[in-house]
């Protein structure tokens, strides 16, 4: 039997560690929105999570060094792709990549280099700069930097139930997005890069510059909470995962996941996110492990705390709210 008030002190001190991390050296597991491998999971795959995430780390912060120029950005993340194929002496630097492939090759079943390698896809995109078009432009770019981290983590449960797999993509996507709008102005400003659609932007009448702005004008804020909406079908769409889910650790682990995602959706709604940052705080860690210890439901009470949002002070806002993607593109 699960202790849920020392689970509940565990989530906390989760929180508390994240907070406490000095981020002079780039980001740790501890320092991520949702749990990176946290004690929910079992022993015998905290390894094989902790070694994609440490890769990940190296390629992302590669692709955010601000000394480095595209090129050679490009040129490293190569030879980390090359590193995880086993094709060349493997520099110093390059180590977590090697690392993985060799964590992978231990474990019968498991050995795929697939994901880690379409994690590399988004880096190099990032590397350059890429602005995300439209909608669908930036769901391409979360299919390569946020669903292979789902499907790696399904991967080493031995999880092969298709709805999973489905509810996973659409968790992970959402996940990157809210990341995204949580992060915009300081990713314009210290990496000037914009993940915000360029064609929402510009059906405002705004351009990729106003995300350096310290406060959002209206336009932008139907921007974020269109965004959000979508975002909300997102969720929505993963809300069976933990039940496609076998393993009852990982299960948790889902469902703590799903209820953060639904915690932060409604924290985001309707804020300027150019003026603040707002992300999680310790009590919600608390609750969303209430949720995957049976306390509640995620989608009956969270769902219902998305419905009694506040409404945005725009009055232009709520009279005219952008069109949905699916209607703007016809699908």
């Amino acid at each position: 039997m699960w202790n849920s008030k020392l689970l509940a002190e565990e989530a906390s001190a989760m929180f508390s560690n994240a907070i406490e991390m000095v981020r002079l050296t780039g980001k740790t597991q501890r320092d991520e929105n949702f749990p990176v491998g946290s004690f929910l999971l079992s022993k015998t795959v905290r390894p094989l999570i902790a070694a994609f995430y440490r890769f990940a780390r190296t390629a992302d912060d590669l692709a955010d060094d601000p000394v480095l120029d595209s090129q050679t950005k490009l040129a490293k993340l190569d030879t980390m792709d090359s590193a995880l194929q086993g094709l060349s002496p493997v520099p110093a630097w390059a180590q977590s990549a090697w690392h993985l492939r060799q964590l992978l090759l231990q474990h019968s079943g498991l050995f795929s280099v697939d994901q880690p390698r379409a994690l590399l896809l988004a880096f190099r995109r990032d590397a350059v700069n890429e602005d995300s078009r439209n909608w669908v432009d930036l769901l391409d770019y979360c299919r390569m930097s946020a669903n292979p981290v789902g499907r790696f983590l399904l991967g080493i449960h031995y999880e092969t139930n298709p709805a999973a797999l489905t509810a996973s993509d659409a968790l992970c996507t959402a996940l990157q997005v809210l990341n995204h709008l949580q992060d915009c102005h300081k990713d314009f400003t210290a990496l000037n890069r914009v993940y915000v659609p360029a064609d929402l932007l510009a059906a405002e009448g705004l351009d990729r510059t106003i995300l350096g702005a310290r406060k959002a004008p209206p336009g932008l804020l139907r921007v974020f909470n269109h965004m959000l909406d979508e975002v909300e079908s997102l969720v929505m769409a993963a809300h069976h995962l933990p039940a496609a889910i076998a393993c009852r650790r990982f299960r948790m682990e889902a469902t703590v996941t799903l209820a953060l995602a639904l915690r932060l959706l409604h924290r985001l709604r309707h804020q300027d996110l150019l003026a603040h940052f707002y992300g999680l705080r310790r009590f919600d860690w608390i609750a969303a492990m209430g949720v995957a210890m049976g306390w509640q439901s995620p989608l009956k009470k969270f769902r219902a705390a998305l419905l009694r949002a506040p409404e945005s002070d725009c009055e232009q806002c709520r009279e005219r709210p952008l069109p949905r993607c699916h209607d703007r593109n016809g699908e």
